[in-house]
């Protein structure tokens, strides 16, 4: 039976067709409270006129790379406009289907791990201090047996981390600002972001959207969402990301072979995000590394954020094999490693702590539970915008619905969607300019909202 049977449009009308009267908009939900005032201290905040002079100036210039910068990063900007509507629309029930933030609780065989480190901490045989930068013996070697067991990687290739983000800046620092990068359009900002911030790119060209110096690879329903290589031109890094965000689409074997010869041809690094590759429901490589050759052209970086829930515990790895070395034979892992030690004292180790129960048996078999869940919340989106006759894309092998809608600005859909249902979603141009006229509805959220959400869709657009 299809998941959005029961969002017929005579259960809309009955039950949630008050959404488009947003001042009354969840009024039921508004709860008052009587506070005695005399208890309180009460802080004004006053912000400051615009106008008014700064009285004093130092003499050090701001960085130029990052006033090249247009406006705000990516998911700030939409939490802001949010923000906004919520000032315009206080009572509105806002159901955000936009950051990637995930919302199921973390299973207790993973958070009890957690406890029972944090609580030893209080007692003389359990406390530590600071760890190995690197990550503790014991996480690496699980991640090197559960995730690269028959790839030829070793536990000291691997780097254990607060997040994949944080990694790619730290990659980015090794790089340095002399090299050139090319990424996928569209394609999470955060490599693109962080190459301007390093001053490997030029300015920003307004009249097609993007940075000077970049190679922006073109990703389109047309070539199944990866680049035709015979037209990018050779760049030192390549950032690659599959399953991909913010489209969903997921690279094949041959793709990936494709693109590990290229980096080969062009002596060029593969920075490759497997953040989503747990999701993966088609026969693809879920690692890089399954590719031959792969360990000599390429880094992997991955995450815990979207398989347990640890967007806000943090942890992540990557990968940066031996056998990849820089043009003067230096090996890359050295100098990363170098910037690991200087910069980073090492993941938390009650994080740690729960990385090790997430790679138990049970706790594998939790977070599958945990993906399975977000990949029924994915159908049910696709099945909502494909019954509407929008085109489609993602879903499959990522926790993204990438809807499209032709001939419009991302933005105004973003905005049209948000004024009218007073649901968040992320404008598609916000990834790059090949991401213009789609919108990204994430899968992340309770069930109960992304079925109401789903009604609120067939309300707008049936």
């Amino acid at each position: 039976m299809s998941l959005t049977n029961n969002l017929s449009t005579s259960m809309i009308s009955s039950s949630s067709s008050a959404f488009l009267a947003p001042t009354s908009f969840n009024a039921s939900r508004t709860q008052s409270v009587s506070v005695p005032l005399k208890s309180l201290n009460i802080v004004k905040c006053v912000a400051t006129p615009q106008e008014q002079q700064i009285a004093y100036k130092t003499k050090v210039s701001r960085n130029a790379n990052i006033a090249k910068l247009q406006a705000g990063y990516l998911f700030p900007e939409v939490a802001r406009r949010r923000a906004a509507h919520l000032l315009k629309y206080p009572n509105a029930q806002v159901i955000s289907l936009g950051i990637g933030d995930t919302t199921e609780p973390i299973p207790d065989v993973i958070t009890s791990a957690m406890a029972k480190r944090s609580h030893a901490l209080s007692t003389l045989e359990g406390y530590s201090g600071y760890g190995a930068e690197q990550g503790e013996k014991a996480v690496r070697a699980a991640l090197a047996s559960t995730f690269y067991g028959n790839l030829g990687i070793e536990e000291d290739d691997i780097f254990v981390s607060d997040g994949a983000k944080c990694d790619i800046s730290r990659l980015q620092v090794v790089f340095g600002s002399d090299v050139t990068m090319a990424v996928q359009d569209p394609s999470y900002p955060a490599y693109v972001d962080s190459s301007v911030i390093m001053g490997q790119t030029g300015q920003f060209q307004k009249d097609v959207e993007k940075y000077a110096n970049i190679e922006y690879m073109r990703c389109t329903p047309e070539n199944g969402f990866f680049p035709d290589l015979s037209t990018v031109a050779r760049t030192d890094i390549i950032f690659f990301c599959s399953p991909n965000n913010p489209t969903g689409a997921a690279a094949t074997r041959e793709q990936l072979t494709r693109l590990v010869q290229f980096a080969k041809d062009n002596g060029s690094i593969i920075v490759y995000d497997s953040a989503y590759a747990l999701y993966m429901s088609d026969n693809n490589p879920r690692s890089i590394f399954e590719i031959p050759g792969a360990k000599e052209v390429a880094i992997e970086t991955a995450s815990f954020s979207k398989y347990a829930g640890f967007t806000g515990v943090r942890l992540g790895w990557t990968v940066v094999p031996k056998q990849l070395l820089f043009s003067d034979g230096f090996p890359v892992a050295k100098d990363f490693n170098r910037i690991v030690c200087t910069c980073f004292n090492g993941a938390s180790n009650i994080s740690q702590a729960g990385g090790l129960a997430c790679l138990s048996p049970e706790g594998l078999e939790a977070m599958k539970e945990v993906i399975g869940f977000y990949k029924e919340n994915t159908k049910i989106i696709v099945e909502t915008f494909n019954s509407l006759g929008f085109k489609v894309y993602g879903g499959q092998n990522a926790p993204y619905v990438w809807v499209h809608f032709p001939g419009r600005n991302s933005w105004d859909v973003f905005s049209e969607i948000l004024e009218k249902t007073h649901i968040v979603t992320t404008p598609g141009s916000g990834f790059g300019p090949g991401g213009e006229g789609f919108i990204r509805v994430s899968a992340f959220g309770h069930r109960e909202n992304v079925l109401e959400a789903c009604r609120r869709f067939q309300q707008l657009y049936n």
